[in-house]
């Protein structure tokens, strides 16, 4: 899982269009430096368990959501995996998990903690559409938490997951909430709309003094993204966080009357 964006107010920063947005906000090469820089800090702050999948700071993990079913003997694909805390996890259950990452620090991390916690997670380096190495029809889940906010184009990453996916199996996917966007949450006051729904610009933000960029995604975008690509979507849901904490370094108040997370599952159609 990754962090959730913080929200800051520097939207006018990066602009839509041509060359100079590929420069200044991030394709993957150069959101793969900023987050090899940021990686370290990422670890030190967030600490996530290995035990449960997680999909976002502050709301229910898999053993409340219950999205994934039994993974036992089953081939599970993690998109964005980070740290593969949440690949980890999979492979205790039993599955076959493989995570892919185009941060090598986050994926350094990653192979510290599977040999920490004695479980074997096939980690690769590369774009996250990028799965020509699996087979067609071999993975019975694909997921991902919070890393597809940093992916510009979604539809593509939909299709590639469609083929490697078999006929009926899920891709369930966590990613920040499109109506959090429009707010600054290091603002004060913090719940005023400050960003346009509709507003396609990338939003970067700064961590640790680590320049990073996300996407802003639409639910519409999303939805017609995956009916194009051939899924059934079964599930949309926009957790709460629990009452009354506790609370991870990324809580935002906000996020008490504000959905931060949105979390879906599609089924693969056909072929």
């Amino acid at each position: 899982m990754r962090a959730a964006p913080r929200r800051l107010a520097v939207f006018a920063r990066v602009r839509a269009g041509g060359p100079a947005l590929r420069q200044d906000c991030g394709v993957p090469n150069e959101s793969a430096a900023a987050w090899d820089r940021y990686s370290a800090a990422y670890q030190a702050s967030s600490r996530l368990a290995t035990d449960v999948a997680h999909y976002g700071p502050d709301i229910p993990t898999e053993a409340d959501l219950r999205l994934l079913g039994d993974l036992r003997g089953r081939r599970v694909l993690e998109l964005g995996c980070g740290g593969a805390q949440c690949s980890v996890a999979f492979a205790k259950q039993g599955a076959t998990a493989i995570g892919v990452d185009f941060s090598a620090e986050q994926l350094a991390f990653g192979r510290r903690l599977c040999e920490s916690e004695d479980v074997r997670v096939e980690l690769r380096l590369g774009d996250l559409a990028d799965l020509a190495f699996l087979r067609a029809d071999s993975i019975d889940l694909v997921f991902s938490s919070h890393a597809f906010g940093y992916v510009e184009d979604l539809n593509r990453v939909f299709r590639q997951v469609h083929r490697v996916l078999k006929v009926g199996a899920p891709l369930v996917f966590s990613l920040p909430h499109p109506a959090y966007d429009m707010l600054d949450d290091e603002a004060d006051p913090s719940l005023l709309v400050r960003r346009s729904y509709f507003d396609t610009r990338p939003i970067g933000f700064t961590r640790e003094g680590v320049e990073l960029t996300a996407y802003h995604h639409t639910f519409a975008e999303l939805y017609m993204g995956l009916a194009r690509a051939s899924y059934r979507v079964d599930a949309v849901l926009e957790p709460e966080p629990a009452a009354g904490g506790p609370r991870s370094a990324w809580w935002r108040e906000p996020m008490s009357r504000v959905p931060r997370t949105l979390i879906i599952r599609a089924r693969k159609e056909g072929n």
